[in-house]
């Protein structure tokens, strides 16, 4: 969780429940009305994917954007296989395009040819 995420949670507190997240009485949220508000949310955002996978997929697209690398998000999601995690990072048309600048950004590599000492075979 990250501390900007940590710091609106404690800032959300209510005195209704130890949870963050609760019904107005207290108790816990079911997993049925999760995935009512997930499916009402994407009914009014107009995405077509269905059910609450799709968070796991935006939470793990959103990491390999940013440039996470692939065990981090592998351990962050919880996957035991690195395959399943490929499967779950998507990348935009913009992040691709933004990895081959990488090849015109003008940084000499070093005696490999590449500017972190990888070998591409």
């Amino acid at each position: 969780m990250t501390q900007r995420l940590t710091a609106a949670l404690k800032q959300a507190r209510h005195l209704r429940s130890d949870r963050v997240l609760c019904l107005p009485d207290g108790a816990p949220i079911t997993r049925d009305r999760v995935i009512k508000a997930i499916r009402s949310a994407q009914r009014v955002a107009a995405v077509n994917v269905a059910g609450v996978h799709v968070l796991r997929h935006t939470f793990c697209s959103h990491l390999a954007m940013k440039g996470a690398p692939a065990r981090a998000i592998q351990d962050l999601a919880g996957h035991a296989d690195l395959t399943t995690t490929q499967r779950y990072m998507h990348l935009s048309p913009a992040a691709t395009e933004d990895a081959i600048r990488l090849l015109e950004s003008g940084e000499r590599g070093n005696q490999h040819g590449t500017a972190n000492g990888a070998i591409c075979n």
